[in-house]
C-alpha cells in the first residue's frame, strides 16, 4: 500500500468522524462529497495507475462525478430547498456520537484482524476504513432526526459496501460493473428522496421524520 492510499483511508476516516459530530447540513453535504471523492480514489492507488485499462480509467471518473459531484449536488439542492441548515434535536447527542464513532473504528480493527480472511497484501486498512464505514452509515441513519441526514447516512453506507469490495476483490472488474449499477439505483433514490424531502417539508414546515408518526389512514 502506498502513502497516498494510506492518506485517501485517513481523510476518509476523518471524514467520516466529522460527519459524526457534524450538526449543519450543508457541511454534511460537503463532507460526502469529500469523502465520496475519496472512496472512489482507493481502487485506483491501491492497484496502481498500470495495472487498469482505458476503461476502468473511465469507470473513476464516472465514479467521482457521480460520488463526489452529482449525488451532493442534489443534495445541497436539497437542503437549499428545505431551508433547513441544522440539525436540532438528533436521537443521540454529538459527543455520544462521536464516542460511537471511535467504538466503530476499535471495533473494526478487532474484526478486521480476527476473521483471518485472505486479503490481498495492503488491503487490511481498506476493511477497516470499509467497516467503521458502513458502521457510521447505519449510526446515521438511526441516530438522526432529519431525513436529510438519514440520506446522508444511506450515501455513506454504500461507500462502506463499496470499499469492503475494493478491500476483498483483487480483479475487480466485476464489482465496477455492479458499483455502477448500484450508483444508478442510488441516483434514482436521492432523486426520489428529494421530492419526500420537499412533500415532508410543504406538509409540515419540517424534515423531521418523527412527524410523520402523526400520519393515520
Amino acid at each position: 500500500m502506498t502513502n497516498i492510499t494510506e492518506c485517501i483511508l485517513v481523510i476518509t476516516l476523518l471524514s467520516v468522524l466529522l460527519s459524526l459530530a457534524s450538526t449543519r447540513l450543508i457541511a454534511l453535504v460537503r463532507i460526502m462529497a469529500l469523502q465520496g471523492i475519496m472512496v472512489s480514489l482507493t481502487p485506483l492507488f491501491l492497484k496502481g495507475h498500470e495495472s487498469l485499462g482505458s476503461g476502468a480509467l473511465i469507470f473513476f471518473q464516472l465514479m467521482i462525478l457521480i460520488k463526489g459531484l452529482l449525488i451532493p449536488g442534489l443534495l445541497y439542492m436539497a437542503v437549499k430547498r428545505i431551508a433547513i441548515k441544522r440539525e436540532i434535536e438528533p436521537f443521540i447527542g454529538y459527543h455520544a456520537s462521536i464516542l460511537a464513532g471511535l467504538v466503530m473504528l476499535i471495533f473494526s480493527v478487532f474484526i478486521t484482524s480476527h476473521l483471518r480472511l485472505s486479503l490481498p497484501a495492503g488491503h487490511d486498512m481498506v476493511l477497516i476504513t470499509a467497516i467503521t464505514t458502513m458502521a457510521a452509515g447505519f449510526f446515521l441513519m438511526m441516530a438522526r432526526s432529519k431525513a436529510i441526514t438519514q440520506v446522508i447516512g444511506y450515501l455513506m453506507l454504500e461507500n462502506g459496501i463499496y470499499l469492503i469490495g475494493t478491500a476483498l476483490t483483487k480483479h475487480s472488474q466485476t464489482l465496477y460493473v455492479v458499483e455502477f449499477g448500484v450508483l444508478l439505483d442510488l441516483l434514482v433514490g436521492v432523486m426520489i428522496m428529494g421530492i419526500i424531502l420537499h412533500n415532508i417539508n410543504s406538509a409540515f414546515d419540517d424534515v423531521d421524520t418523527t412527524l410523520l408518526g402523526r400520519l393515520k389512514d
